[in-house]
C-alpha cells in the first residue's frame, strides 16, 4: 500500500520557481501541491543544505562546491537569479528551514539524499538523524502518510540512514532497474522502488508492486504520460510541470 500522495511537485515549485529553494515551495503551495521532491546535499561543516548540484554554476552563482562551502556561507548565496531577476538573492534553504515550512503548512516531503562524491555515508546518517528528530511525533502516531519518506540513489547513503534512523521508511532510487533490485531493496528495508519513468515498462512495474512494494517515478511531465504509468500500478510521480499536472490529476 502507498499510504503518500500521489503527484510530488518536483524540487519545490517546479518550472515555475527557481528548484530546492522556500521560493519554490511558495510556489508549489499556490498551486495546491501539500507534496514535494527535493534534494539535501552536506555543507563543509556537515550541514544539510536544499540543493541539487555538487558544484556551484548552475543554480548557485559563483564557482566552487558545496561540500566545500560552509552552511553560512552557503544561505548568502544567490540560488534564484538563474531563473530571473524577482528571485534575484534568494539563498540556498537549510534542510531545517525546509522542515519548519513544510510542518508549518502541511507539506509532505520526499526527501532525496544527495551526497557529494565521498560523503555518503555521513549526508545519509545527518539526514536521517535531523528528519528523525523533527518528525519524532509522527513516527511515534504509527501514522506512515505523516512521515516522510527518504530516497537516495546511493546504496551507502540509504544503509547509513536506515541504521541511523530505522524507523523512517526509506525509497531506494534507480535510474534503471537492475536485475538484483529486490536483493538491495530488502537489504535497505526499503518501502519502495523510485525509477525513471523512461525505462520503466509494464512488466517491470508488475513485477515490483507484486514483490510488495510502492511504486514511485520521477519526472513525469506529460499528462499522457501520467496516466499510461498510472494504468500499470504505479502509486506516484512527481513533476516539474506543476501548471500542466495538478495535485488532484487522475
Amino acid at each position: 500500500m502507498w499510504p503518500y500522495p500521489k503527484i510530488v511537485a518536483h524540487r519545490g515549485g517546479g518550472t515555475l520557481a527557481p528548484e530546492n529553494t522556500l521560493a519554490g515551495l511558495r510556489a508549489g503551495l499556490a498551486r495546491g501541491f501539500r507534496a514535494v521532491e527535493f534534494d539535501v546535499m552536506l555543507s563543509r561543516d556537515g550541514i544539510g543544505m536544499v540543493v541539487h548540484d555538487p558544484e556551484f554554476g548552475r543554480t548557485v552563482a559563483g564557482q566552487g562546491s558545496v561540500a566545500q562551502t560552509d552552511a553560512s556561507a552557503l544561505a548568502r548565496m544567490d540560488a534564484g537569479g538563474w531563473y530571473g531577476d524577482a528571485f534575484r538573492g534568494e539563498p540556498v534553504p537549510f534542510y531545517t528551514q525546509f522542515i519548519d515550512f513544510c510542518k508549518a503548512e502541511g507539506i509532505w516531503m520526499n526527501v532525496e539524499i544527495k551526497p557529494a562524491d565521498g560523503f555518503d555515508a555521513a549526508t545519509g546518517a545527518w539526514v536521517a538523524k535531523v528528519t528523525q528528530d523533527s518528525y519524532a511525533a509522527e513516527l511515534a502516531s504509527g501514522n506512515p502518510a505523516a512521515c516522510p519518506l527518504l530516497s537516495s540513489f546511493s546504496y551507502a547513503a540509504l544503509a547509513a540512514a536506515r541504521d541511523a534512523a530505522p524507523e523512517l521508511p526509506r525509497g531506494y532510487l534507480l535510474d534503471q532497474i537492475p536485475a538484483d533490485w529486490q536483493q538491495q531493496a530488502r537489504e535497505l528495508g526499503a518501502v519502495a522502488i523510485h525509477t525513471n519513468h523512461k525505462h520503466l515498462t509494464a512488466a517491470l512495474a508488475a513485477a515490483i508492486k507484486s514483490a510488495g512494494y510502492g511504486l514511485f517515478c520521477y519526472t513525469v511531465n506529460t499528462p499522457e504520460r501520467a496516466r499510461e504509468i498510472l494504468s500499470w500500478g504505479v502509486d506516484g510521480f512527481c513533476t516539474d510541470r506543476i501548471d500542466l499536472i495538478g495535485p488532484a490529476f487522475t
